[in-house]
């Protein structure tokens, strides 16, 4: 029996149970367009590219064809999880010497300074050649269809744009051309077309029709995104200057090259073993280890001691995350090139989380704490107060979490199961409509990733040419005696990992349903460094949705945590698929926060 406090009776919404197919997203429009691909026999990687693009039009505030997105999956015909590693790299003009004689001191957070090679097309076009069954027609009709025939805006949609309105207009002018037809934002509601992302869409499949078969019209249109009229518009819009989230204007530097040198590929995840279940992550080129260092260190202490709606339990997690992030901040990065190998062996043993729990105490930290490991070199990020009367630039950042702790927007996530066993969790990103301006021949921005990195050539995720940013796309598959069971996650910038931990434990170790966990109130730390400019950070801070109960938050602050209350539903955007192995029954759920997200399945 579960020694975690009860979850309510009730929920939002049902946790879906089945047996033929199992589809959630961050908006009901892809989660829908994801199930009628299972419905006429595509799989589920054929559902999830589908649901992408789709994602691409319905959620332009949050993400982009031209930004990033990290995957893990399993087929049915071998259960080995794999990481979909579409986070492109730095181009090769993106020295550390360059931003510095640009007068920076950091990446901007807009810009195209601040984008990485893009690395979401290609990254779902590998995973529908080698893994999906139907053809990329098929699979980018949807999002064709949405583009050209137009969708209802949602409300955040209408309001980031109302927000970047006068910097469309006064610096970004192809965006306004795009976001702003009318001379102003749309309202809530309004049709939105976006017949330069359809006209792009529908030139990459032109680019096949000459190939014999379906792989062979696949990679067609991988090439010429990434030598064709693509990286050709790419290279000659970022040349001109263009307002940046600095207020000054600069120069991008991706080239054809840099397009043309990059595709995506798949990686061997990072795992960790605790509470019944194999946890699968990216590597430390991306935050997913903080999640696993998080529960290691969690899992030395006894279960009634962890539960997220206790203070006691509240505390430990938001410990745990702090000095999981404090390593974060010092050791992760992109392994390859210049860079040193992040000791990740050591980072997720059981000795070091032993050492790392007898770090928490019955106070709230305010340190930054990272680890001392042998032969490791150690780096410390700049630490940087939050300034009250600092400016949130319009399109700067990551639209997660403003600088009072409230959420503003998130990223994108999905996840799917098929009847065969095929499951995939996703996390879209990255090219939102107030990143970079609109590339007018092809409808669509750049991504800001490289904001990331660190001006400082002694950091291990430190700006270099070919490496990629230790990006903050964080999705989770869990196996059961080796099988894939679960796939997760959530939007958030730096709070994936955060929220997903709450919702995990009360999974594996309070026993609640999927739907139960999303719903239960969650919180996250905002004592680090932040990934995302003007990356400042909070000593101590901590933020709480309400429902966690005035006692909780009370005893939260009598232990010296500076917390900001975000409001009753205001934390977290995770989705969950579920499959059972050995009964081939399915369950599903989504955040209700936002009235956006939805699970669909039967």
């Amino acid at each position: 029996m579960s020694t975690f406090v009860p979850p309510t009776e009730t929920t939002t919404r049902p946790t879906l149970r089945g047996h033929f197919g199992m589809s959630a997203s961050t908006h009901w429009i892809a989660s829908a367009t994801m199930q009628a691909v299972l419905e006429r026999d595509g799989n589920a990687f054929d559902a999830a590219v589908a649901g992408a693009f789709v994602l691409h039009v319905v959620e332009p505030h949050l993400n982009g064809i031209g930004g990033d997105m990290t995957g893990l999956f399993a087929t049915a015909e071998d259960p080995t999880p794999r990481v979909l590693v579409g986070q492109g790299p730095a181009p090769v003009g993106a020295t550390i010497e360059h931003y510095v004689s640009e007068g920076l001191d950091q990446v901007p957070g807009s810009g195209a300074l601040a984008a990485a090679v893009p690395g979401s097309f290609d990254a779902w076009m590998l995973l529908l050649r080698d893994h999906g069954t139907w053809e990329l027609a098929d699979v980018l009709s949807f999002a064709i269809d949405y583009a050209e025939r137009g969708h209802q805006i949602i409300g955040r949609a209408a309001a980031t744009i109302a927000q970047m309105a006068d910097t469309f207009r006064e610096h970004w002018p192809s965006s306004a051309a795009v976001w702003m037809p009318d001379g102003k934002a749309p309202a809530e509601g309004e049709v939105l077309r976006l017949p330069a992302y359809a006209k792009t869409l529908r030139r990459l499949l032109d680019a096949g029709d000459s190939a014999s078969d379906r792989v062979g019209r696949i990679d067609a249109a991988r090439d010429e995104w990434a030598s064709g009229f693509v990286a050709s518009a790419i290279e000659k819009f970022v040349r001109t200057p263009h307002r940046h989230s600095t207020g000054a204007d600069h120069a991008g530097v991706i080239t054809v090259s840099d397009m043309a040198n990059w595709r995506a590929g798949y990686e061997d995840p990072v795992t960790v073993d605790l509470f019944g279940v194999t946890v699968c992550k990216t590597g430390a080129w991306g935050q997913g280890p903080v999640l696993l260092q998080a529960l290691s260190i969690l899992a030395e202490f006894e279960p009634h001691e962890i539960d997220p709606a206790t203070a006691d339990g509240a505390h430990r997690i938001l410990e745990a995350l702090k000095l999981a992030l404090a390593d974060r901040d010092t050791y992760y990065g992109d392994p390859g090139g210049e860079a040193s190998a992040v000791p990740i062996s050591t980072l997720l043993s059981q000795d070091y989380a032993a050492s790392r729990c007898a770090m928490i105490g019955e106070t709230a930290s305010h340190e930054f704490r990272p680890g001392q490991i042998d032969g490791a070199e150690r780096h410390l990020p700049p630490l940087e107060l939050e300034d009250a009367d600092q400016v949130e630039g319009a399109g700067a950042g990551e639209p997660t979490v403003s600088v009072s702790g409230r959420t503003r927007g998130d990223t994108c996530h999905l996840d799917v199961v098929d009847r065969w066993g095929n499951m995939i969790a996703a996390t879209p990103s990255g090219g939102w409509l107030q990143s970079n301006p609109v590339i007018p021949e092809l409808g669509f921005c750049l991504g800001t990733r490289l904001q990331m990195t660190w001006l400082d050539e002694r950091s291990p995720s430190a700006l270099r040419p070919g490496q990629r940013p230790r990006t903050t796309l964080s999705p989770t598959l869990l196996l059961k005696d080796g099988v894939p069971w679960c796939a997760m996650g959530t939007p958030g910038g730096d709070q994936q990992d955060q929220w997903q931990l709450s919702t995990m434990l009360r999974l594996l170790v309070g026993g609640y349903t999927p739907q139960q966990a999303i719903d239960a109130p969650s919180l996250h730390t905002t004592s680090m460094p932040g990934s995302f400019w003007p990356r400042t950070w909070t000593p101590g801070g901590a933020v709480v949705e309400d429902r966690i109960g005035e006692d909780v938050i009370a005893d939260l602050e009598r232990r010296g945590h500076v917390v900001t209350r975000a409001g009753d539903w205001a934390l977290g955007r995770v989705s969950i698929v579920t499959r059972d192995a050995e009964t081939g029954l399915m369950a599903a759920a989504a955040n209700p926060r936002g009235a956006q997200g939805y699970a669909v399945g039967r």
